[in-house]
């Protein structure tokens, strides 16, 4: 990928990426405090401002690799009205708000497609930065399903589970490395792949998010493939 045109992907990269985790966040915040739990708010958690939400390994992540996380909302479930429910709902809403942004963020992406032909380095920013928004929701929305901490995948499992067995010890333990050597494995994927293509079919956490965007992601693509462009 010539030099311009990398820098213009990672800044559109990056513009997005603090957009998506924001909203993934702010909702996690929000919820938690409508189920009856102020922690986020006293956190200074219940606010869009993207400084209070980052986790900085996880931005370089998301922003290099496409799959990264958010600095977790701190929350006391004890606090919760309905223990259980404020616990899943809690849990979903980022996924949910993710998903719902993707939606919404697909025809922007058409429009600045269609509207903006790719002469400069603005139409060219416009049009990735507007896909990326779309990508990064669906990529996030379905990374976060992932069952290890601190992903909102664990703590629906949380959520779910009264028993706190070996294996639930053993990924709220050992979660935080295993999503840190996925992201690297993936990461020297991509890189390596650009020289040698066969390297990016051993990209474990590329096969599962390709397949899981994939199917998530049709119904999005499909429906607004309706409309007259």
């Amino acid at each position: 990928m010539p030099i311009v045109d990398r820098i213009i992907y990672y800044l559109a990269s990056l513009c997005a990426v603090v957009i998506v985790l924001t909203m993934h966040e702010f909702s996690h915040a929000l919820v938690a405090y409508k189920c009856g739990d102020p922690t986020p708010k006293w956190n200074r958690r219940l606010t869009l401002n993207p400084l209070r939400h980052f986790d900085i390994v996880g931005l370089l992540c998301f922003t290099l690799v496409g799959f990264g996380w958010a600095k977790p909302v701190p929350i006391n479930p004890n606090n919760f009205r309905k223990y259980r429910l404020g616990l899943a709902l809690t849990a979903c809403a980022g996924v949910v708000v993710n998903y719902i942004s993707a939606f919404l963020f697909y025809p922007l992406f058409l429009v600045a497609l269609k509207y903006l032909p790719q002469i400069d380095f603005l139409t060219s920013f416009l049009q990735q930065f507007s896909y990326l928004l779309f990508a990064y929701s669906l990529n996030f929305a379905v990374f976060n399903l992932l069952p290890f901490y601190p992903l909102d995948g664990f703590r629906l499992v949380d959520a779910l589970n009264k028993k706190r067995g070996k294996f639930f010890r053993f990924l709220r333990k050992y979660g935080y490395w295993i999503l840190l050597g996925l992201i690297l494995e993936s990461f020297l994927c991509n890189l390596i792949g650009e020289l040698v293509p066969f390297v990016n079919n051993l990209n474990l956490l590329g096969w599962v998010m390709r397949f899981a965007t994939g199917i998530l992601g049709w119904p999005i693509t499909a429906l607004w493939g309706l409309l007259p462009w």
